[in-house]
């Protein structure tokens, strides 16, 4: 059975649209889940909701709709998806979503490509500075700043810096999941729950 994951971003424009599904597909395909995923556009963080949301309402018997949003923050030890969603952003889970209907990149996607150095290296060039990434024990615990400006610092002297867009969607497809995965928990659950599918 095929699964509809809402995730959010994408950027606008159709050039933007086109590299978020090939990113996405990319990923998938490489954690060994290619053509079992329908991945949705979901624009900006509550239109991804709703659109999880209608999606979920209208859904054939038997459909598998999946929500997957950035944590934008720490996650509290124990919370669900629902819960953080729900305390950050006052999101209600819908009627007829059960707890493994959400996931998190956490604490933004761009966490997924520091579990990845190989990957950074091999898409940034030889003026890319590793060691403005560390090697933090607990990826998820690092603020999305923290992540956000150790891109930023480690491509200030490449050919292409890091940006959200066109790059992050060609990174997204270059970065090993199981990488991801091994790194970071909430990554992993959202695999776990594909595969299981």
């Amino acid at each position: 059975m095929r699964v509809t994951l809402y995730v959010e971003g994408g950027g606008d424009g159709r050039s933007l649209r086109a590299r978020f599904r090939e990113g996405w597909s990319g990923f998938l395909q490489s954690a060994g889940l290619g053509g079992r995923v329908k991945i949705v556009r979901g624009g900006g963080r509550e239109q991804t909701f709703s659109r999880f949301a209608a999606g979920l309402a209208c859904g054939r018997p038997g459909a598998t709709v999946l929500l997957l949003v950035d944590s934008e923050g720490p996650v509290a030890p124990g919370a669900t998806a629902w819960e953080h969603l729900h305390a950050r952003d006052g999101w209600t889970r819908p009627d007829g979503a059960v707890d493994d209907q959400a996931f998190l990149m956490v604490q933004v996607m761009e966490t997924w490509f520091l579990a990845d150095h190989d990957a950074l290296r091999r898409y940034f060039g030889a003026a890319f500075r590793d060691n403005a990434i560390r090697e933090w024990p607990e990826l998820e615990a690092v603020s999305k700043t923290t992540v956000l400006e150790a891109l930023d610092q480690a491509t200030a002297a490449c050919r292409k810096r890091y940006a959200k867009g066109k790059v992050s969607f060609e990174l997204l497809a270059a970065i090993d999941p199981a990488r991801v995965e091994a790194a970071c928990p909430h990554a992993r659950a959202l695999l776990d729950r594909l595969r299981a599918q």
